[in-house]
């Protein structure tokens, strides 16, 4: 797992995709430090920050792809060497403000330990990623769970829409996108996420992390 985040050269992150639909998908960068490999300590809020969690799936790339069509359905799959289970963490409050004042928000996504990752999920434990059920819940309260089956762009459109624009790498991270049920967390909150096929659990799927105070001096207060 280690060795995902050493060899992401990038991890995008497609945005609404169980939402309101867009003419076209969209997308925005998180850095690979802010990934948090299994058992490898809590996730760490900044002082002042008003923190959400978004169960995802994951999807690692297994080679490079550019400029890819979105019809292409075989080399899009091809093209993924496993799966993931992700929780992208969002400053929320840095992100409405710098969202309201018409600045970049990449401070709200890239914090270290912003991205906690299950384990590899082998590509035959989920033979088609467009039926899983991704969930989070919060203290064993369920929070997320619904049917990738709901993403309004399917993973060939997503993979083509990125790769049209950037040139995805081996080892780079997609992320499609996360359900309903999106909330916020507080220091001493313990989230468990992962994902079930045919409604039976998958075992490398399983995420559980503690959100703890991040120490340091910085504090997040109002641009």
């Amino acid at each position: 797992m280690t060795s995902i985040r050493a060899n992401a050269r990038k991890v995008v992150c497609i945005g609404r995709n169980y939402a309101a639909r867009p003419k076209q998908p969209f997308f925005f960068l998180k850095p690979p430090s802010s990934i948090l490999p299994p058992a490898s300590g809590p996730v760490l809020r900044p002082k002042g920050v008003n923190l959400h969690y978004e169960v995802e799936l994951a999807l690692i790339m297994g080679r490079t792809v550019r400029d890819l069509d979105a019809n292409d359905e075989k080399g899009a799959m091809d093209a993924i060497d496993s799966y993931a289970v992700g929780i992208d963490m969002t400053a929320r409050n840095a992100q409405d403000e710098a969202k309201k004042k018409g600045l970049p928000w990449s401070i709200a996504k890239g914090f270290d330990t912003f991205l906690p990752m299950s384990n590899p999920i082998p590509k035959a434990a989920i033979p088609d990623p467009h039926k899983v059920e991704l969930w989070l819940s919060v203290n064993d309260e369920v929070r997320q769970k619904d049917s990738t089956e709901l993403m309004l762009f399917p993973i060939p459109r997503i993979l083509a829409e990125i790769s049209q624009c950037m040139t995805l790498e081996k080892g780079d991270v997609v992320l499609t996108g996360t359900p309903k049920g999106v909330g916020s967390v507080v220091v001493g909150d313990v989230m468990k996420a992962g994902l079930r096929v045919d409604g039976k659990e998958v075992e490398e799927a399983r995420i559980e992390v503690k959100v703890e105070e991040k120490g340091g001096p910085y504090e997040y207060k109002e641009m």
